[in-house]
């Protein structure tokens, strides 16, 4: 591995485990066991290395995305791996880092409001048509609303201030909860069958 590859990926361990507004250029130089010099050498400031890595995770969890939109037999199913992938996203991520990444990486959070807005967005507005046609989800639903909707259920999860997270439940348990209780508003009694399969498995695993 390069050195700039290196200091990329430990500084997302570090970034994951503690947040973005805690790890400081000295912590980022003494987990790497080299001097601040050398990375300044491929890096002007940490600002730069966030935003690098949060454009390569978004690239990242597009190429998931897609795998699983391919992969799945239906659209229930194609849910079910959005939550797991949800679930290995969230399981080593320090709750703060999206809010620290609002509050002092303007640049990387633009990086991800454009995949929010346009990939999620566009993402879950075509699993909704999916389920439609293939006669899981009801037809009555309203996709445009439900996807703003599942959007903002997202945003909620990664509120580092939200109650939701505080406390009594992770942030896996809250994203199943909330996302369980929209599959089940949105699906027809032949999807809710398919929820319950898959609930099975997913236990089972």
């Amino acid at each position: 591995m390069e050195v700039k590859e290196y200091i990329i990926s430990e500084s997302d361990k570090l970034f994951c485990q503690y947040g973005f507004k805690s790890v400081t250029m000295d912590d980022i130089a003494r987990h790497l066991g080299m001097s601040k010099k050398t990375i300044y050498t491929h890096f002007s400031d940490k600002n730069e290395i966030v935003n690098i890595v949060i454009d390569m995770k978004l690239n990242c969890q597009k190429c998931v995305i897609k795998e699983n939109i391919e992969t799945a037999e239906n659209a229930v199913h194609e849910m079910f791996f959005a939550v797991t992938n949800m679930k290995e996203l969230l399981s080593n991520m320090n709750p703060t880092l999206f809010y620290d990444l609002q509050k002092y990486h303007p640049q990387a959070w633009i990086y991800f409001k454009e995949f929010r807005e346009k990939h999620l967005y566009s993402t879950i507005h075509d699993n909704l048509l999916r389920g439609i046609r293939e006669g899981y989800y009801r037809d009555d639903i309203k996709p445009d609303i439900l996807t703003q909707m599942r959007l903002e259920q997202i945003d909620l999860i990664f509120n580092g201030n939200s109650t939701y997270t505080s406390g009594k439940y992770g942030l896996v348990q809250v994203m199943s909860e909330l996302t369980e209780h929209f599959l089940y508003g949105i699906c027809t009694l032949k999807g809710h069958k398919l929820i319950n399969k898959y609930k099975e498995i997913t236990e089972e695993e």
